[in-house]
């Protein structure tokens, strides 16, 4: 029994290095994966007009690393694009107004979110995105409008139910302090 220990031990410790060497290898790749696409959208992009789906890729790219400026300049290139289609606009409307929400610009994020719905009234992340930018303004009423939407469409989705919920409870106790 005792000289059984060491070889479990020696064992569990192999497979732990395993997993972490595993992710530690995936992680590389989908950086140098993102780095190649950056690289290559990049340098296409500074010779020649790109396509609506190339100036959003950029964006997005740009989005994920945090430099919003350019990020927010990509995506009115996508939607100034002449091959932007219909369904696409909304995707990139809602990322411009997820670029202005990370600077805090949120009348800025909430045109956007409109914009998005107008496009497609159904959809589910610019209503959340709206709803949580009506939040950091301080405008309850219209963020719980906006993530009930979201229920009466999707009623299991847990954002908008986490969200609606600790909303209703900062406005009972406010609505019984009046009664």
């Amino acid at each position: 029994m005792q000289d059984s220990f060491p070889v479990v031990y020696v064992s569990l410790l192999l497979v732990l290095l395993s997993v972490a060497a595993w992710v530690v290898f995936r992680q590389i790749i989908k950086t140098r994966r993102v780095e190649s696409a950056l690289n290559r959208l990049q340098s296409k992009l500074t010779k020649e007009k790109g396509t609506a789906q190339e100036y959003y890729e950029l964006g997005s790219i740009y989005l994920d690393k945090k430099i919003y400026a350019q990020a927010i300049s990509l995506f009115q290139k996508s939607l100034k694009a002449e091959d932007l289609t219909e369904p696409d606009s909304a995707l990139v409307y809602n990322a411009l107004g997820f670029a202005y929400f990370a600077q805090e610009q949120y009348d800025l994020a909430i045109r956007q979110y409109k914009e998005a719905l107008k496009v497609q009234p159904n959809y589910i992340t610019a209503l959340n995105n709206i709803g949580h930018a009506y939040e950091r303004k301080q405008l309850t009423a219209q963020a719980l409008e906006a993530y009930d939407q979201v229920l009466a469409i999707e009623p299991k989705n847990a954002t908008a139910k986490r969200r609606a919920d600790s909303l209703r409870k900062r406005l009972i106790p406010s609505a019984q302090a009046r009664g």
